[in-house]
């Protein structure tokens, strides 16, 4: 077992032990520290001892090499040699015999901090979990005031690697109940939720976070803690943070509640955050990438490459002034999204201009899948479908985006039979992979087979019930096809309780009202969703019922703004087909 191997500073060249020894004098364990007069050098036994030593842990006898080291430690008071006796019994896989050393250092040194580090480490690494309560307490009460609380944040990264996350959340909160209702009552319950976290104690965790913010409302601790658990199962995490954002928050925070909401699929709210960054704190760059990539989502070119413009200069003025090379994978992602733009308006040679600037081998795949889609985008399909097999898989996400990739290629060009059949067989391989199984619904429903898309999508709901995505489809494919509507409700209404604010869902729910008969709850319902996310195909939507409602003009100012946002959505061309109408 490694014992935490490289978390050991490692000692391994005898002169340097020698220099340890001789820079002290010969003195009793415990003994008070004295200076050592001028001419002190060290006596001949223990320089002999200290080679012995180090020549026996050479040849592999660790055990009296460590035994050796251990007892010049002693003789001396040398923390050097001390940590030496440790990495030789945790390079030999003698962790009690670490310990040992640890704890003989401790009481020796006992206002020594790296002791007691070494002490907590191996009890964790040694699983002996509840002799580390003694450990964290003098951890936290050797940090200065000023770092106090930085400290308890820390703690829960000393479990890193313990397997039982659960004794070491309990182990933690005695360590920390001095601390839960005194000026550090914020970071400590923050330390704990964090553990009761990892521990996949989601409720308890929430209850730490609520704690913590009831004894500091502007710690951001509690705050980061609710972040991590937002989640239509834990609604109340979201409420501590909206309670943060009240005041005056960090733009970190809020840049990171942003992203929160990003995953959440509430691009609208997202953005709202992001805008409020950038508008309080311009230089940020980070966060006008975050900007352009949602404004380039909702196909506003303009306004993206906006963005993501500010974004690389204010990169390069960061690297001038630091003269520090920037992360390349911001970068890059910069660069496929203003690629992205540039094949949006068929300027091919500048989409190609932007891959170029791209370096970063971690982004090879999607660099080659974008000019692949460049290479569809003027009829070379076969091209394209080479150049995305041909590319490397350094890792199996390298291969899980070649294939989606492929997918989507075949997808935007109408080849759907292609594209199905490649899904089959993925999902042949790999029939928990719910997310292409979804895919090979969706499919299966523009090749006009129903009844495959539903299987499939049962299929998902019976191994995955939290998949809300698959009661979704199902319910708007009923509702589109204007069949068993009271089961398109429940489903579409069982998605909107796993996600509340995913306005796609909305529109599935509107569009149920709109076959049902109820125009105004529909035109209530399509609003409410494409003010959230001004989207082509809720435009499809929401101007047909006002198209219906004989409100002429405003269904063609919506269907006019959902053209500009996406020409090509088969849904909105559908329904203008149908209804005969030229916006």
């Amino acid at each position: 077992m490694d014992y935490y191997g490289s978390m050991f500073p490692r000692l391994r060249l005898l002169p340097l032990l020698l220099t340890a020894a001789l820079s002290v004098h010969a003195q009793q364990p415990g003994s008070a520290p004295v200076t050592p007069p001028a001419s002190s050098v060290l006596d001949g036994e223990l320089f002999y001892q200290l080679l012995v030593g180090e020549f026996s842990t050479q040849r592999g006898e660790a055990g009296v090499g460590y035994s050796l080291i251990l007892d010049a430690a002693r003789k001396t008071n040398d923390a050097r040699l001390y940590q030496r006796s440790i990495d030789i019994a945790l390079q030999s896989r003698a962790g009690d015999s670490a310990l040992q050393a640890a704890q003989a250092w401790k009481q020796a040194q006992p206002g020594s901090r790296d002791a007691n580090r070494y002490v907590l480490q191996i009890l964790i690494g040694l699983n002996r979990l509840t002799e580390t309560v003694e450990p964290l307490r003098r951890e936290v009460a050797f940090a200065e005031a000023k770092d106090r609380a930085l400290t308890i944040i820390t703690l829960p990264r000393y479990f890193a690697r313990s397997s039982d996350k659960k004794l070491a959340a309990e182990m933690l909160e005695q360590a920390l109940a001095e601390h839960l209702k005194n000026g550090m009552g914020a970071a400590a319950w923050s330390a704990i939720g964090r553990m009761r976290l990892e521990s996949g104690n989601e409720a308890g965790a929430l209850e730490a976070a609520r704690r913590g913010q009831v004894q500091d409302p502007r710690a951001e601790g509690p705050v980061l803690l609710a972040l991590a658990l937002m989640s239509p199962q834990q609604a109340g995490a979201e409420a501590i943070v909206r309670k943060y954002m009240e005041g005056r928050p960090l733009v970190e925070v809020r840049l990171a509640y942003g992203r929160a909401l990003l995953d959440a699929q509430r691009y609208a709210e997202a953005g709202s955050q992001v805008q409020i960054v950038t508008t309080e704190k311009p230089d940020y760059a980070e966060a006008w990438l975050i900007r352009g990539t949602l404004e380039l989502q909702d196909n506003r070119l303009d306004l993206a490459e906006r963005s993501l413009n500010q974004f690389l200069d204010l990169m390069q003025s960061r690297r001038g002034a630091s003269g520090v090379e920037e992360p390349s994978r911001a970068l890059a992602q910069a660069y496929l999204s203003l690629a992205h733009i540039a094949e949006q308006r068929k300027d091919y040679k500048l989409a190609e201009s932007w891959l170029g600037k791209i370096s970063s081998p971690e982004d090879m795949v999607r660099t080659q899948s974008r000019r692949a889609g460049i290479l569809a985008r003027q009829g070379r399909i076969d091209e394209a479908r080479e150049l995305i097999r041909n590319l490397p898989e350094r890792t199996p996400a390298d291969a899980r985006v070649k294939l989606s990739s492929e997918i989507q290629l075949l997808r935007d060009n109408k080849l759907y039979s292609q594209a199905y059949e490649l899904l089959a067989q993925a999902t042949q391989r790999d029939p928990k992979d719910y997310d292409l199984l979804y895919d090979q619904a969706t499919l299966a429903e523009k090749l006009g087979r129903p009844e495959e898309m539903e299987r499939l999508l049962r299929r998902i709901i019976a191994e995955k019930p939290e998949y809300h995505h698959a009661y979704n489809a199902l319910g708007y494919s009923f509702a589109d096809r204007n069949v068993r509507l009271v089961e398109a409700r429940q489903l579409i209404l069982k998605a909107l309780e796993f996600a509340p604010d995913d306005p796609f869902i909305s529109d599935s729910l509107g569009w149920v009202e709109f076959r049902e008969g109820n125009k105004a709850e529909a035109l209530r319902v399509l609003q409410k969703a494409y003010r959230a996310r001004p989207d082509a195909e809720i435009a499809a939507h929401l101007g047909e019922v006002l198209w219906s409602m004989g409100q002429r003009e405003q269904a063609l100012s919506v269907w006019r703004e959902g053209l500009q946002l996406n020409a090509a959505n088969e849904t909105l061309v559908e329904t203008l087909k149908r209804l005969r109408v030229k916006p």
